[in-house]
């Protein structure tokens, strides 16, 4: 009489059906612990990367034309002026100097991020004479700052002035006279006297003081992305699909600045 039939065997070197499901199983599971672990490690770094390092920053106002220009996405570089710690030991770092574009936290509404450059170093007599920048007694050379404007403002061309300005920061012009002799003002220690380089359309530390120190966040690095915000979109005549994909082609090739693109500042 014969036997029971035997059980089919798996082939060599695969373990059997059952055996096998668990085993596949087991890499899938793998597979998307592995995929999980990649992307959790992906965004931590992207967050430690723009929290301590790397900063996206836009260009709001026309203040730096045309060292930068309002539709510029810069990136800035958080380490350059980290000064001590753990950063200035691990990373290059440099410390502040007179015509470096700086990024930091605006004194009278510290939420807010200006940039700006710097003109006035701590200790440094600073005083404009018909838009000409003068420091401690000598003109400075500023081949980046443009002047549109030919009209001569008292206190926007001629600082510093004893008398108040609609524009000027009530605070400021009651703190000013103390570092104010002999027609300069001299720059407090751990503080910097900025402009913006486009000298006739800028409120900078003409209008509302210096920057402290430790209010500096950054430098930018450079001009990542560049956006036209004055040059209109493609004027749609019909409403179909072709006028849609028109308007698609002219804001791709149009509006965006790429020769600004990648464009390191200085």
């Amino acid at each position: 009489m014969a036997g029971p039939a035997p059980e089919p065997q798996a082939p060599i070197g695969e373990p059997p059906p059952r055996r096998r499901w668990f085993h596949d199983r087991g890499r899938r599971r793998l597979h998307l612990t592995s995929s999980l672990q990649s992307l959790l490690v992906t965004l931590i770094c992207a967050v430690f990367i723009v929290t301590f390092l790397e900063q996206p920053f836009q260009i709001p106002t026309s203040s730096m034309e045309n060292t930068l220009l309002v539709g510029d996405y810069l990136l800035v570089d958080k380490v350059h002026f980290a000064g001590g710690g753990i950063w200035g030991r691990l990373l290059p770092y440099e410390p502040i100097r007179r015509g470096d574009i700086v990024v930091f936290h605006y004194p009278i509404h510290p939420e807010q991020h200006f940039v700006k450059r710097v003109i006035g170093m701590p200790g440094d007599r600073v005083k404009l004479l018909h838009k000409q920048v003068f420091v401690n007694g000598h003109p400075l050379a500023e081949p980046y700052a443009v002047h549109i404007t030919g009209d001569i403002q008292r206190y926007r061309d001629d600082f510093p002035q004893p008398f108040p300005v609609p524009d000027q920061n009530p605070r400021w012009w009651v703190d000013m006279r103390k570092y104010v002799r002999d027609g300069e003002l001299t720059v407090p220690p751990d503080q910097y006297f900025v402009l913006g380089d486009n000298r006739d359309n800028s409120e900078d530390s003409r209008y509302w003081g210096f920057v402290p120190r430790e209010n500096v966040e950054g430098t930018p690095l450079l001009i990542y992305w560049s956006m036209d915000p004055d040059r209109p979109m493609a004027s749609t005549l019909a409403n179909d699909k072709l006028s849609e994909l028109a308007d698609i082609f002219y804001y791709v090739l149009q509006i965006p600045r790429w020769h600004r693109a990648l464009h390191v500042v200085r």
